[in-house]
């Protein structure tokens, strides 16, 4: 039987239709949202590695939303250049499950951000950026108001230790586990292909989270 070899498969896989591949949840999850930068190979490094030239190793920037256990529900590839605050909201606006939490860090403190969050009714929990201030005149986003109160209150680490703030470290893991199984670089040359394999690596992850899981049931006595 005729193979499409490398180049068949690398133009083919540009325009794949990947369907995300996910677990239905029992409720309302706890969504928590990060970044990270995958590396990729431009022209001059490319031309670098042909010909002994200099190159520049460029990057662009994964984004992904995770429920309390660690699945990933939301998840963009975007350049190194764009605000994570503004992809945070993209992420919580396309998650299908009832969003009850969202937290994120520090980059996420926006008051769009927790406009984004509230309108799906979720609780936000993300520290303010330390030259954080209350709103003067007619608070646009009164939950970022509170936050900053509370943590002028309690102390930083006190209010990361009670809001449960440590959570965070949900994305940090997943983060860990795509860049431990499938690398720390995107390996397909151009954008759509780039984003495909992002969509296919994100169902891979999922798929091995859930043949992780326990199956839990009740017996008789």
């Amino acid at each position: 039987l005729e193979a499409p070899d490398h180049t068949t498969l690398s133009r083919r896989g540009r325009d794949l239709d990947i369907k995300a591949h996910g677990i239905p949840a029992n409720g309302p999850i706890h969504l928590i949202i990060d970044s990270t930068g995958l590396s990729i190979v431009g022209a001059g490094e490319w031309a670098a590695v042909k010909h002994g030239g200099s190159g520049r190793r460029g990057w662009k920037k994964l984004h992904l939303g995770v429920d309390g256990t660690g699945l990933i529900v939301a998840h963009a590839l975007t350049e190194s250049t764009v605000d994570d605050a503004t992809t945070g909201i993209q992420l919580i606006e396309v998650v299908d499950d009832a969003v009850a939490r969202v937290t994120a860090d520090t980059a996420y403190d926006t008051v769009s951000f927790y406009e984004a969050a509230v309108r799906r009714g979720a609780t936000v929990v993300v520290p303010p950026a330390r030259t954080a201030t209350v709103s003067r005149r007619r608070p646009r986003a009164p939950e970022r108001d509170h936050t900053i109160t509370h943590v002028q209150q309690v102390g930083r680490r006190r209010w990361k230790k009670v809001s449960g703030y440590h959570r965070q470290a949900r994305a940090e893991n997943a983060f860990f586990r795509y860049k431990s199984v499938l690398g720390e670089a995107l390996h397909a040359r151009t954008p759509g292909a780039q984003t495909v394999e992002v969509q296919l690596a994100c169902n891979i992850l999922n798929r091995m989270t859930g043949l992780g899981r326990p199956a839990s049931y009740a017996t008789g006595r």
